[in-house]
């Protein structure tokens, strides 16, 4: 109800809901919240139908590549493992929010934070990749400091 009422809450407010005030399995809850998302949109584009002007061209432009964008997806997820596509995910979020940072406050503020993001993703990747990792020579100096 909340996510009909206020316009949002897709993915990132249904499924969680689902999966643990549902007790959904994790695979029901995201079918289920697909759906959930695709009856609201089709409510939405009733409601806007009557009264407001849609760009046909560009409405279909965006839903092909949205199906494009779906049927690659679901050949990816066979190639790539799960847990690297949610790591992934999380990246593109953090890269996603510097930008809006930037748009909603200062550009500065917004580099600032995509800077903090690269420097973050090169150091897990470093870490996860390599055996040299700059988080443990500074925590092995931390932990030496505090032996005294």
């Amino acid at each position: 109800m909340l996510s009909g009422l206020v316009g949002a809450g897709g993915g990132f407010l249904l499924v969680p809901a689902l999966a643990l005030l549902g007790g959904l399995e994790m695979p029901a809850a995201v079918g289920t919240s697909l759906v959930v998302i695709a009856m609201q949109s089709f409510a939405g584009l009733a409601g806007h139908l009557a009264h407001e002007h849609i760009d046909w061209p560009l409405a279909a432009m965006v839903t092909a590549a949205t199906v494009i964008g779906a049927v690659i997806g679901g050949r990816l997820t066979a190639v790539f493992k799960p847990d690297a596509l949610r790591i992934a995910f999380g990246w593109v979020m953090l890269v996603m929010a510097a930008v809006v940072l930037a748009q909603e406050t200062a550009p500065a503020v917004g580099i600032a934070m995509a800077a903090g993001t690269v420097v973050a993703a090169v150091t897990y990747l470093t870490c996860r990749r390599t055996t040299h990792c700059p988080l443990r020579s500074v925590t092995g100096r931390a932990r030496a400091i505090a032996r005294g």
